[in-house]
Parts: C-alpha cells; sequence; structure tokens
C-alpha cells in the first residue's frame, strides 16, 4: 500500500497492471464507438431511409434485449473463470464477429438479417467485457482510491467510445454514407478490437481474479450453476442496502435517459424537427462525454464532503432542472448544452453506483452483481424506447414528454434522498467518504 499522502491518481498510475486494464478498457470501448457509428450510419442515418420512433424503438430492442439476457450468464461466468481470459477471448471474439459483420454488409448492400445476427452476438460479448472490467477494478487500485478509480475508468472508456464514434463520423465523410461505407468503418473496428486482445494478454491470467479458482464443471452442472449463483447473487445484493437501492435508482434513471435519447436521436435523422443528420447528433454526444469528465474531476471532491448517496440525489435533481429548463427550446445549442449537463448529471450518478456496488459486494459475487446490473439498465432503456415508441413524434419534437421526463427525475431524487436520510444512520459508513 502506498503511503496516504499521495495523490490517489498518483497511487493508480504507479500500478503497472492498472494502466494495462484501463489501456483494455480504452481499446475495447474506442471499438464500440467504431462499430456503433457503423451500425448506426446504416440503420438510421442513410439518407435514402427514413426513421421513425417504432423503427428506432425496434432497433434498440432487437440488439439490447438479447444482450441483456446474457448478462446473469456472464456474471456466473466471471466469477468462475480467469476475468483476464474473458477480456482476452471476448475482444478477439468480437474482432472476427466485427469483421464477418462488415462482410455482410459489403456482400448485401444493405443490413440484412444474417448482419443482425452478427450484431447481436457481438454486443452479447460486451456484456463479457463490461463485467469483468468492473469486477476487475478492485483488484488493481486500493479500496480507499475505487470513487477516483471509477471516475476515471468509466469516463475515458467513455471518451473512448466518443472517440471511436467521432473517428467513424470522419471516415464516413471520407467513404461516404451508404451501407458499403459503412462496412469499412466496421473493419476498422475490427481492427482495434483485435489490437485490445493484445492487450489483454500482457496482464497475468489470475491477476484480475476471482480469487477462488474453480474446476471445469460439464455443461449441465455449469447451468446447474448459474442458476444457483443468481439466486445467491440476489440475496447477497438484497442484504447490502446501499447497493440495492442504487441499483434501483439507477434503473429508473436509465429509463428516462433511454426515453429522452430516442427522441434526441429522432431530432437529427434526416426527416426530424431539426434535421441536422449524424453530424449534429454526434455533436451532443460530444458534449454529453465532456460532462463525463466534468463528473469524473468533480465526483471524487464532492462525494468526501457530501457522501455518495446523497450526491446521487443531488445530481438527479440537477438532471430534472436541466431538462425542464433547457430542453423545450429545441434549437441545436440548448441540445448541445443540455449534453453537457446531462451528461455530467448520468455519470456522476454512475461513478456513485459503481463505486457503492465495488464496496458493498463481496468479490465471489461481484461478476453476477455487475452482470444484473448491466441487465437491469439495459433492459430499462429498452423499455424505454418501446415507450418512446408511443409518446414521441416521429420527429421527436414533444415538450410534454420533456415535462413528464424531469418530473420522473426530480421524483427519484426526492425519494432516493428521503430513503437514504432515513436509513443511513442504521448502516456502515461510507468507506470511500473519508479515504484520502
Amino acid at each position: 500500500m502506498t503511503p496516504p499522502g499521495v495523490h490517489p491518481l498518483r497511487r493508480m498510475v504507479a500500478e503497472a497492471d492498472f494502466r494495462r486494464l484501463l489501456r483494455v478498457r480504452l481499446g475495447g470501448q474506442a471499438g464500440d464507438g467504431l462499430f456503433q457509428g457503423a451500425l448506426f450510419g446504416a440503420a438510421f442515418f442513410n439518407p435514402e431511409k427514413a426513421t421513425s420512433a417504432a423503427a428506432a424503438a425496434s432497433a434498440f430492442a432487437t440488439v439490447l434485449l438479447p444482450y441483456s439476457l446474457v448478462g446473469p450468464f456472464a456474471g456466473v461466468l466471471i466469477d468462475r473463470w480467469s476475468r483476464q481470459r474473458v477480456l482476452m477471448v471476448s475482444n478477439g471474439l468480437r474482432a472476427g464477429l466485427c469483421a464477418v459483420f462488415a462482410l455482410s454488409l459489403w456482400r448485401t448492400g444493405a443490413i440484412s438479417v444474417s448482419s443482425v445476427g452478427v450484431a447481436l452476438l457481438l454486443v452479447s460479448l460486451n456484456r463479457f467485457v463490461l463485467s469483468a472490467l468492473s469486477a476487475s477494478l478492485p483488484h488493481v487500485v486500493e479500496t480507499r482510491d475505487l470513487v477516483t478509480a471509477n471516475a476515471l475508468t468509466t469516463t475515458a472508456g467513455q471518451a473512448a467510445t466518443a472517440v471511436g464514434g467521432i473517428s467513424s463520423l470522419g471516415l464516413r465523410a471520407l467513404w461516404g454514407s451508404d451501407d458499403s461505407d459503412a462496412a469499412r468503418t466496421a473493419l476498422a473496428a475490427a481492427l482495434v478490437y483485435a489490437v485490445t486482445c493484445l492487450l489483454a494478454s500482457r496482464i497475468a491470467r489470475r491477476r484480475l481474479g476471482p480469487e477462488q479458482a474453480h474446476e471445469p464443471a460439464a455443461m449441465r452442472e455449469a447451468l446447474l450453476d448459474v442458476a444457483r449463483g443468481l439466486v445467491e447473487g440476489a440475496r447477497h445484493l438484497r442484504s447490502r442496502a446501499p447497493a440495492a437501492r442504487a441499483l434501483a435508482t439507477i434503473t429508473v434513471q436509465r429509463f428516462l435517459t433511454g426515453v429522452m435519447f430516442v427522441g434526441t436521436l429522432l431530432l437529427y435523422t434526416e426527416h426530424g424537427y431539426l434535421h441536422r443528420g449524424f453530424t449534429g447528433l454526434g455533436e451532443v454526444l460530444t458534449a454529453t462525454v465532456v460532462g463525463g469528465v466534468v463528473a469524473a474531476s468533480i465526483t471524487p471532491r464532492v462525494t468526501r464532503a457530501l457522501g455518495t448517496q446523497r450526491w446521487i440525489a443531488v445530481v438527479l435533481l440537477a438532471a430534472a432542472v436541466v431538462t425542464i429548463g433547457l430542453g423545450p427550446a429545441y434549437t441545436h445549442p440548448a441540445l448541445v448544452t443540455a449534453g453537457l449537463l446531462l451528461g455530467t448529471c448520468s455519470q456522476a450518478a454512475k461513478i456513485c453506483v459503481d463505486t457503492l456496488l465495488q464496496e458493498s459486494v463481496d468479490d465471489a459475487f461481484r461478476g453476477r452483481v455487475f452482470s444484473v446490473y448491466d441487465t437491469m439498465v439495459n433492459v430499462s432503456f429498452a423499455a424505454a424506447a418501446g415507450v418512446a415508441a408511443v409518446v414521441v413524434p416521429d420527429d421527436g419534437r414533444s415538450i410534454g414528454v420533456l415535462v413528464v421526463l424531469a418530473a420522473g427525475y426530480a421524483t427519484t431524487g426526492v425519494v432516493y434522498g428521503w430513503v437514504v436520510r432515513r436509513r443511513m444512520p442504521y448502516e456502515p459508513p461510507e468507506p470511500v467518504v473519508t479515504a484520502r
């Protein structure tokens, strides 16, 4: 353990395996940004296609629901397998699947059933990667540094995704906007995933856990272990009230964000209210990432003064003010500003929730709990897309929806803050608040 007077960032950067794990996250999420740019460009921003709210909702549900069902199984396996091997093999498989997706687009000249199937497999593997990254982090940083570590890694990962997405915009401008050109972007993503696989191979096999090794089991026994593990993981989470409470809250927050995202996407399609295309949406998403960087810089300090749970309540209330204050203008500058502020609120909440889970959950259950976490927020996002298909017009503009979303943020923040205030005197203190 390094001396207490050393800044948390310096302590983390001094650890070689933390740097290696961070490189794996950055590489994988940059590949995600490139792949998502290729997929969104082909599905939503081809000038020859019109995008409706129902079409957008169907696309998100098609990707997110199967993706979410993989989550619990991923968690149990992550608690059984070497997490380093999970990161290495998953990125290698994603590289191969991304190349197949590109070839399918080239061959058919459009998104087909086969290319959708490959995309589903590829994003399902993302469950393994993100769950393994989150479960591995406590093995390479000290407990007192978890807020700072989550602030740095999750925000840097989102920034890497944004860089990948922006790169896809540049490639789109260079190559064109039809589906065969999107295939070239997918090939670039495949290359990035392959490099990430090599980066993961530089970490020692057992360095990232799990701490308890498991002998290989027959398939039937492994499936039974999945069922037993999910029950055990749910019981474990239920006994950790701060973690369970935070997970429920961010699930609601993710639903509200999902409705807003579908509406924003529709605003920027060729037939939307703003009709500024993929470039306009990219500017809003870039502002959101910058907001995440702001959250990463202020959250570790603020949580030492307010506490992790109080900060979640504050940022939810701030999100309500931003939504109702800037959203109804429906201008590009207002939406870019809203993206910056909402990105700050959303990322601050995620940093705190990740930290509460890591602090409260035993290592033997971390993979399962983080997979349940991922599953809940993605099912919530898919459900939000379904609701958006009904309540959001095809041009994306609806002041009534914004009022409801702002009320949702405010209610969630007030209820969560009230429960925290009542329960905090009876619960263990938040270790990260006093850690320096």
